[in-house]
């Protein structure tokens, strides 16, 4: 077989018509040394593909290419990148089902909720597409009337794009799609886990006219050398991470050594605050929402339950109940709920935790203990009166476990929900509106849902503060962060 099909004989036809080579300057190749890596189904340990396997030559040819295409690239009419995102966007949707299902081959989480990414990963490229045509500048005089201040926008140049396993689509099209209607060049690396959607978006977006060596795409499970080197280079301007606080830091401090622009969408410690005067059956709806969605592997999963003494025991029986109904199962199932989790080492790491909060006093409503059988899978499950020093509160669980801590009020529910270096999301449950705004206000997030569980959309600026990251993807400052200020000033002329 060659580098443009899957390399092993596959059980599923939508992964065997997958390109599964690097794609370097708009030629798909096999990685310079010959290697691949197998990609498996964390449901079954079925190997689905064997992809290339990147060396730092390969990564540099990538880098290359990326810098070898920016020129002509960002001068492209915006029109034109435009049209290729909606061509890209369309033809997203037409395969929808396809995607979907090998994102549950690749990643595990149901068909009817990669249907769901499907559709959210098709928005990015619609939305920028809608956006790459509004990218303005500012005209104004100086106030000695001297000079003409001309500002415009222009592209930072190659991009360094790395993502993650838990919404490998969604993930790929909310940092390329901005950096394509930007007019910029790019380099993506997705997680080892998950290549094939990123590698099926890269064979679409070359069908829609993305010009040869615009998106390069490179697989490797030698992160740190190829991707070091790229940030090293000087070359690359651009780095858009998303991932672990702890690989974040690397970056960054690789990022300083050339004065890199940084994108940063790192981990999260979610609140979910259940106030007295709350509708329960709402509350638990959107604790559903925060928690189940990606079967708990989300940096926006609700990891803290903070639910008033009054409501309490109403909301953990309910939630209870709801969670103890979803059947567990691989994802191609119509009918299953709750897949599994990526890999042995996210499921040993998700028991610990379970394990630790019940040795300090939880209980566990349902759920908590492993079941039976291959697959990753782990149930659905909720502790009751988990203690404040349980290991859960200040780990990100990444799994399908609701931790619930009561609390008698605000000011006390507030400092512990800020009490962590994280902030991406919080959550806050109440009928009182003075009551939602002033909690929100005090919460040190950068992004809250009120009364929902779901705060994601490709209109909206998604990102955190503190060691949750940088900068903020989707909305309209989403294409800010791959575009540069530039300022002319331009004398005028007198006596006229």
């Amino acid at each position: 077989m060659t580098a443009t099909t899957a390399r092993v004989a596959s059980a599923h036809p939508s992964i065997a018509s997958i390109s599964t080579g690097l794609l370097i300057g708009g030629q798909w190749r096999e990685a310079a040394d010959g290697r691949v890596f197998d990609v498996e189904n964390p449901a079954t340990g079925e190997v689905l593909a064997s992809v290339a396997d990147a060396s730092p030559a390969d990564g540099d040819d990538a880098l290359a290419a990326a810098v070898g295409a920016q020129a002509a690239w960002a001068r492209t009419a915006p029109r034109h990148r435009s049209e290729i995102l909606r061509r890209a966007y369309e033809l997203v949707m037409e395969r929808q089902d396809w995607l979907a299902e090998v994102m549950t081959l690749e990643m595990g989480k149901p068909l009817a909720e990669a249907r769901g990414e499907v559709a959210y990963a098709a928005e990015f490229l619609r939305w920028f597409s809608e956006e790459a045509v509004r990218v303005s500048g500012d005209h104004s005089t100086t106030g000695d009337g001297a000079n003409r201040i001309i500002v415009t926008r222009e592209p930072v140049g190659p991009c360094v794009l790395i993502t993650p396993w838990n919404f490998p689509l969604a993930m790929g099209t909310r940092k390329v799609a901005p950096a394509i209607a930007a007019g910029c060049t790019m380099v993506l690396k997705p997680a080892p886990q998950t290549p094939l959607s990123s590698l099926a978006l890269a064979a679409i977006l070359q069908e829609s006219g993305l010009p040869d060596g615009v998106l390069n795409v490179v697989n490797t499970t030698d992160a740190a050398t190829v991707v070091g080197r790229w940030m090293a280079s000087g070359k690359a301007r651009k780095v858009s991470f998303t991932g672990s606080t702890g690989v974040g830091k690397i970056l960054l401090r690789q990022a300083a050594e050339t004065v890199m622009r940084s994108s940063m969408e790192l981990g999260g410690n979610a609140p979910f605050i259940v106030c007295a005067d709350a509708d329960v059956d709402t509350a638990v709806d959107g604790a559903m929402a925060a928690k189940m969605r990606n079967m708990g592997e989300a940096c926006t999963a609700a990891n803290r339950m903070y639910v008033h003494r009054d409501v309490a025991d109403e909301f953990s029986e309910r939630l209870a109940a709801r969670m103890a109904a979803l059947k567990v199962g691989n994802g191609l199932d119509d009918e299953t709920d709750v897949g599994p989790l990526i890999d042995s080492a996210g499921r040993t790491k998700v028991q610990r935790l379970v394990d630790d909060a019940l040795q300090r006093g939880a209980t566990a409503l349902t759920g908590g203990r492993l079941p039976d059988g291959p697959g990753y899978f782990y149930p659905p499950t909720v502790l009751a009166d988990v203690s404040s020093d349980s290991d859960l509160m200040t780990t990100e669980v990444f799994g399908p476990v609701a931790p619930i801590i009561p609390f008698d009020d605000e000011d006390e529910v507030i400092s512990r929900a800020n009490d962590t270096d994280w902030g991406l999301v919080g959550y806050v449950f109440t009928q009182d509106i003075d009551r939602a705004l002033d909690l929100s206000e005090r919460l040190e997030v950068g992004m809250v849902g009120v009364n929902t569980g779901v705060v994601s959309n490709p209109a909206a600026p998604f990102g955190g503060v503190k060691q949750s990251g940088l900068g903020r993807e989707g909305g309209k400052v989403g294409i800010d962060e791959f575009l540069e200020y530039k300022y002319l000033a331009v004398p005028r002329r007198r006596g006229r």
